[in-house]
């Protein structure tokens, strides 16, 4: 806050995509794109209001927040009745494997998923009542297998998990035949769809029985997502007990502002993610930086290579050094860059995606995960090149360097 003559004067920080050169993380978070801050804004200001209120002016909030759901509904291409407003996917994936549990039988999920659907699905079924399905050494859910467990006659599972694009690898998995051939032995199949939506067109999504998204994964905030729920009546899931909101499936007062935003990073990200033409270059950046790497770092291995990836992801296990130190110097350097999944980095516990993959412990301490988004450019990939050269060079001569961060373009 400045004092300009008897006025205070709040500043609002300036739009990320100013640093959004150094910033690779994306699958961890992203900026909050101008849309969804301009709706969260407008919403503060003129619909702050209890949704739940009874006098006119918190009924135009209510009808505001059922028109953001509708937007949801439209853009996600399943009815508004299926929308739940939650906090997250990680809530979201909770609530579908608690429900499954309830109704006994096992899990069946892949071996590459999130910790966020891995950690509920082993304490709600506990022991023996979890069915990971292997993958190959591009990170691929093995078809087969899973066609075998859904035809083994007396064990159908109570739910199926295969996420549709992974958070460490950026590689995709066939969750729409999972759906169709889930949808064919009656067995639910959630998709967590927290690293698809805003990458890829979320077309056919709406078949899978369950989904889970994040906003704060495609420009939206932090702290708001959507479940969609199976289609045709279905008993209130209570995620929280306490009042009658979103149709008795999550009790507490609606965010509306959060709610608001999400739907509009939703549609401003919904045209990136369906251009082919945006979608082909930015792979064509990605696959040039992850070529000129190999050559320029040889004994650099591609995570995933050659198996379908998300165009804007590469991760990517360096030949030496541990990841701390090439994550930190790039910090230096201005680059925001991982090691993996954002919810188990600094842990020191080995990645189960890359375990899954065949991938040794020792491998796994050199990978670097690089994660782009729609304001990313050539020139962004090419700095990270450069900057991953110097370190190299810096790691390699045992001197350590000053920090390099150009303060200018920040």
């Amino acid at each position: 806050m400045v004092e300009k003559g008897s006025e205070a004067v709040f500043l609002l920080p300036r739009p990320f995509m100013s640093v959004s050169f150094a910033y690779f993380d994306h699958h961890a978070t992203t900026p909050l794109c101008l849309e969804a801050r301009e709706a969260w804004l407008r919403a503060h200001s003129e619909a702050w209001m209890n949704p739940s209120s009874l006098y006119p002016s918190a009924g135009r909030s209510r009808r505001l927040l059922e028109e953001a759901r509708e937007e949801c509904a439209e853009l996600l291409g399943c009815e508004p009745a299926r929308i739940v407003f939650t906090s997250g996917a990680t809530e979201g994936n909770n609530a579908v494997l608690r429900w499954a549990a309830s109704r006994g039988g096992r899990a069946v999920l892949s071996a590459v998923e999130h910790p966020a659907v891995r950690e509920p699905a082993w304490q709600f079924f506990g022991d023996g009542g979890v069915c990971e399905l292997p993958v190959d050494e591009k990170g691929v859910v093995l078809a087969d297998v899973l066609r075998a467990e859904l035809e083994t006659p007396g064990t159908k599972p109570a739910v199926v998990s295969v996420m549709a694009a992974n958070n460490e690898t950026g590689v995709l998995q066939a969750w729409r035949e999972t759906a169709a051939r889930c949808a064919e032995h009656g067995v639910p199949y959630h998709c967590d769809a927290a690293q698809w939506i805003g990458k890829r067109p979320a077309a056919g999504l709406a078949e899978c029985a369950w989904v889970t998204l994040s906003a704060h994964k495609f420009g939206g905030p932090k702290g708001v997502g959507v479940l969609i729920i199976p289609a045709g009546t279905f008993s209130p899931l209570r995620l929280r007990a306490g009042g009658p909101q979103e149709s008795g499936h999550r009790a507490g007062t609606e965010d509306y502002p959060g709610v608001a935003a999400m739907a509009a990073a939703l549609a401003a990200r919904a045209g990136w993610a369906a251009d082919e033409q945006a979608r082909a270059k930015a792979s064509a950046w990605r696959d040039a930086f992850e070529s000129r790497l190999m050559k320029h770092l040889p004994g650099t291995q591609v995570v995933g290579s050659g198996a379908l990836r998300s165009e804007t992801v590469s991760m990517v296990i360096v030949p030496r050094h541990p990841q701390l130190k090439w994550v930190t110097r790039l910090g230096e350097r201005g680059f925001c860059v991982s090691t993996g999944s954002a919810c188990s980095s600094g842990k020191g516990n080995p990645s189960p995606v890359l375990q899954a993959m065949g991938i040794d412990a020792e491998a796994m301490g050199r990978a670097l995960r690089f994660s782009a988004g729609p304001e990313t450019v050539e020139a962004d990939w090419e700095g990270l090149l450069e900057a991953l050269l110097d370190v190299w060079e810096v790691l390699e001569s045992g001197v350590r360097d000053r920090p390099k961060v150009d303060l200018s373009r920040l």
